[in-house]
């Protein structure tokens, strides 16, 4: 259950909200997890708008993005860390309608600790997760059989 925190000047996406979606989503094909409540109500993406003259390098451009993706420890191995990568930097050029911002997005990959994720007031395992969405899919599926 990622959480994504996008970081760009205000007016930068015609449609934060969409994009958010798209990451989100992406993400959730990229992990290969099952789409399932649990993980589709708490992969998340946050685009936070910032001022003019919020953002800047060492020359005084401040027209890039930067995305901050935080997974549980391990969701991430190398093909699926650069599958990531190319795909939100290719989402956030899409949504800015400019091309020339996959030269000038940032994206940040980090893993929280084990035990470091929490939901719903739990620090959760990675085995604790895992637990979590097997019992709802043993649940989803027995209501399934239940109405067919």
């Amino acid at each position: 259950m990622p959480m994504i925190d996008v970081y760009a000047t205000g007016g930068t996406f015609a449609n934060p909200k969409a994009l958010a979606r798209d990451l989100a989503a992406t993400l959730m094909k990229i992990e290969q997890v099952p789409d399932i409540p649990m993980f589709r109500k708490n992969t998340a993406a946050f685009i936070h708008e910032l001022p003019d003259g919020a953002l800047s390098n060492v020359e005084g451009d401040g027209n890039y993005v930067r995305v901050q993706v935080l997974t549980n420890a391990g969701a991430l191995n190398r093909d699926k860390q650069l599958a990531v990568v190319r795909q939100f930097t290719d989402l956030v050029a899409a949504a800015a309608g400019d091309p020339s911002f996959t030269a000038r997005t940032w994206v940040l990959l980090t893993e929280a600790i084990e035990g470091g994720w929490g939901l719903a007031g739990h620090a959760n395992t990675n085995a604790e997760l895992v637990d979590a969405a097997r019992a709802q899919i043993a649940e989803l599926q027995k209501a399934k059989g239940a109405g067919g």
